[in-house]
């Protein structure tokens, strides 16, 4: 190639980039600015969830204990949702103890558990958790990795 249409080239690569760099800063990107749900009551149900340790058993966007399931998308799950949440917080299970929470307790670990099903996606992945408490991997997750 001649040292001419090198220049040529990399002159139409350099002003289509800064043009392409223009227009995304000053357009932007879609942002769905519909229901906020990082409100007061999540931040105070995220305050909750941590005092109580939940993290110790549970995972949100896959990270926690192996314990007890990954609750990143527990209320959008099909057959699940508040109402599901708060029956085991009522009562607790063989493996989670009651905590005796409150109804506003409730709503608030409710809230916070809304804010981490809308803003992200755990897959659920297959592991084996052994009698000792260690963890094996069977195989692929959902997305193949």
């Amino acid at each position: 190639m001649r040292l001419n249409t090198k220049r040529f080239i990399s002159a139409i690569l350099i002003t289509s980039f800064f043009i392409y760099s223009i227009v995304i800063y000053t357009t932007g990107t879609s942002v769905d600015k519909g229901k906020n749900y990082n409100t007061a009551q999540s931040r105070k149900g995220k305050l909750l969830f941590q005092k109580k340790n939940c993290i110790a058993c549970h995972q949100i966007y896959g990270l926690g204990g192996y314990m007890g399931p990954d609750l990143t998308n527990v209320i959008s799950a099909p057959g699940k949702g508040p109402v599901y949440i708060k029956a085991f917080l009522q009562n607790g299970t063989v493996r989670m103890p009651n905590f005796h929470l409150t109804e506003t307790e409730k709503d608030e670990i409710v809230a916070f558990l809304t804010y981490a099903d809308k803003t992200g996606v755990s897959p659920v992945k297959k592991f084996e958790i052994n009698y000792d408490g260690t963890v094996n991997w069977k195989g692929k997750d959902e997305k193949g990795d």
